[in-house]
C-alpha cells in the first residue's frame, strides 16, 4: 500500500512515516500543499493522510483540487480542526474520513484498511485464494491453517496479489506500490521476493507470466511458472 502523508509539523510527520513503513506500506512525506497537489497530480496512491492547516496551499483547496480532476484515491484529513464545521467542511470537499488530532496509531491504521476495503468493493478484510488466508489487521498469513510468518515486504507484495487474484500486476506496478521516494530498488527485488513467498506458501498459487509480470491463484493454460 502506497501512501501519500502530507504534514508540516516534522514531528508528526516524521513519526507517523516511520510508523506506516513498520507497518510494510509505502509511505511518500510532503510539507506543504503546493508539493502535496504537484504529487497527486503526478504519480498514483493508495491513500493520502491529508493535514488542512498547510503551508503555500490549504489541505482544503488540495483535496478539492484533486477531486475535481476526477480522482477517486481516499482521503482521511488529519487535524486539529475538531469543530463540527470544520468536518463538514472536509468531508463535503470529499474527504473519505476524518480523524481529529491527537489519535491513536491503531485507530488510523483500521480507517485505512476501511477505506482500501471500500475503495475496492471488498466486504470482508481477510483475503483468501484457496487455502491461502492473509488478514491484513492483524499480518497473520496461513496455509492450510498453518501460520506462516513473512517479513513485511514479503506480506505487503502478498496482499497486493490477493487484491485481486488471477489479475496480472506487472513488475513495474508493484514496485510502485511497495517503495517510496528515495527507496533504493534492486533490479531483482521482486523475483527474489516472489522466490522466498513460493518457498514458504508453495508454488501452486503464486505465478509468473513471463514478460507480463505475477499473479495468486489457480494456474492458467500453461503461461505461468
Amino acid at each position: 500500500m502506497r501512501v501519500l502523508l502530507v504534514e508540516d509539523d516534522t514531528m508528526i510527520g516524521e513519526s507517523l512515516r516511520e510508523a506506516l513503513r513498520r507497518q510494510g506500506m509505502a509511505a511518500d512525506w510532503v510539507r506543504d500543499g503546493d508539493a502535496a497537489d504537484a504529487a497527486l497530480a503526478t504519480e498514483r496512491f493508495d491513500a493520502v493522510l491529508l493535514d488542512l492547516g498547510l503551508p503555500r496551499r490549504d489541505g482544503l483547496s488540495v483535496l478539492r483540487a484533486l477531486r475535481e480532476r476526477g480522482d477517486t484515491t481516499p482521503v482521511i484529513v488529519l487535524t486539529a480542526r475538531d469543530a463540527l464545521p470544520d468536518k463538514v467542511a472536509g468531508l463535503d470537499a470529499g474527504a473519505d474520513d476524518y480523524l481529529p488530532k491527537p489519535f491513536e496509531l491503531d485507530e488510523l491504521l483500521a480507517r485505512l484498511r476501511a477505506l482500501r476495503r471500500r475503495h475496492e468493493g471488498r466486504a470482508l478484510s481477510v483475503l483468501q485464494v484457496a487455502d491461502l488466508r492473509l488478514d491484513p489487521a492483524t499480518h497473520e498469513v496461513s496455509r492450510a491453517g498453518r501460520p506462516v510468518l513473512l517479513s513485511a515486504r514479503e506480506f505487503s507484495l502478498l496482499q497486493l496479489l490477493l487484491e485481486r487474484p488471477g489479475a496480472i500486476v506487472s513488475r513495474a506496478q508493484l514496485e510502485d506500490r511497495l517503495y517510496g521516494w528515495g527507496e533504493e530498488v534492486e533490479s531483482n527485488a521482486i523475483s527474489v521476493y516472489m522466490h522466498q513467498l513460493r518457498k514458504k506458501l508453495g508454488d501452486d498459487l503464486l505465478h509468473t507470466v513471463r514478460g507480463l509480470g505475477y499473479y495468486a491463484g489457480p494456474a492458467k493454460d500453461g503461461r505461468s511458472t
